[in-house]
């Protein structure tokens, strides 16, 4: 039972909890991004080369082998083609790339407005009390301790 107990323990802390919350949320933004560069970004870019989709830029692999047809009980059948999808590798480069900078942004958004908070917290921290004034009871024993210490 004991781990279990320590399980429920980690399971239930601020700590973990917040992660939760962060890669749901992050999942949410992820596919923001995604949108952004599939329906904002790369139609322009797109239209700059060209004309050109980078999810639609591929090669067929089994063309380059001369394996286009294929025998099957001695009749030449053509083959499925097998493609090397190499415009969808650009295209989550460029999701990735456009994600890692918006994350970056963020984070430095929070670190500032962390920052600022931390100085706020100072400002409206009161100065601290002087220390009281002795009383008159101290001040005549220091006295005293004063003119015995000079007397040896």
């Amino acid at each position: 039972m004991g781990f279990l107990k320590e399980f429920k323990a980690f399971a239930l802390k601020g700590n973990v909890m917040d992660m939760a919350v962060g890669v749901i949320i992050g999942g949410a933004f992820g596919k923001i991004v995604t949108s952004l560069v599939n329906d904002i970004l790369m139609p322009p870019i797109g239209m700059l080369l060209g004309g050109v989709d980078f999810k639609d830029l591929k090669v067929n692999l089994a063309a380059l082998k001369d394996a286009a047809v294929s025998v099957v009980d001695g009749a030449v059948v053509p083959s499925e083609p097998v493609y090397w999808n190499y415009g969808a590798f650009i295209q989550q480069c460029f999701d990735f790339a456009i994600l890692a900078f918006c994350v970056f942004l963020l984070v430095k958004l929070m670190n500032k407005l962390s920052n600022l908070k931390k100085k706020e917290e100072k400002k409206a921290e009161p100065a601290p009390a002087p220390a009281p004034e002795p009383s008159k009871e101290e001040v005549l024993l220091t006295e005293i301790r004063d003119l015995l210490k000079n007397r040896s």
